[in-house]
């Protein structure tokens, strides 16, 4: 190898000047088949022992559609009005609301529950209001134990209401 000649693989030789073949290199070839088993195995039971979580919902039975006037005694009525600004007036009858702060509700409720066996509450929502308002408040019915209530709209005597409550 002088006079820069390069060796080739044909060319390179051993001991006792015999010509060697490069090695074959053996393919590795890893069987898959048991590990997908493996695999839908532990999918299957994995599924299988998963506890789904339920939506939890509330229902509510909606009125006809005609104007439908339930007498209810005004002793065990409590109204609560939320308006748009997320402040919430409440009042027992024909009192006049007055405000409250929402963290303060569910103390007034169980307190008014306890107070009055059967009460009923009255859920009135400004137009602009939220349904995150309407779905709180229920839920503070519902952590007060109070299972009666009804939903009404939030109409112009009601803004009055508010309005009287807010100027006094």
């Amino acid at each position: 190898m002088a006079g820069g000649d390069v060796a080739t693989p044909q060319q390179k030789t051993g001991k006792g000047g015999k010509k060697h073949k490069a090695k074959k290199r053996v393919a590795i070839r890893i069987d898959m088949t048991p590990m997908v088993d493996v695999m839908m195995l532990l999918i299957t039971f994995f599924m299988l022992t998963t506890v789904f979580n339920t939506p939890q919902t509330m229902e509510i039975n909606l009125p006809p559609d005609s104007d439908v006037r339930v007498e209810v005694a005004e002793t065990s009525l409590l109204t609560i009005r939320a308006t748009a600004d997320g402040s919430i007036y409440v009042n027992m009858g024909i009192e006049t609301p007055e405000k409250i702060a929402f963290n303060e509700l569910r103390s007034l409720l169980v307190e008014r529950n306890r107070s009055i066996p059967k009460l009923i509450c009255l859920i009135k929502i400004e137009r602009e209001g939220t349904y995150t308002q309407m779905v709180d408040i229920m839920d503070e019915l519902n952590l007060a134990n109070i299972t009666r209530f009804s939903i009404a709209a939030f109409k112009e005597i009601d803004k009055q209401l508010v309005a009287k409550a807010i100027a006094s």
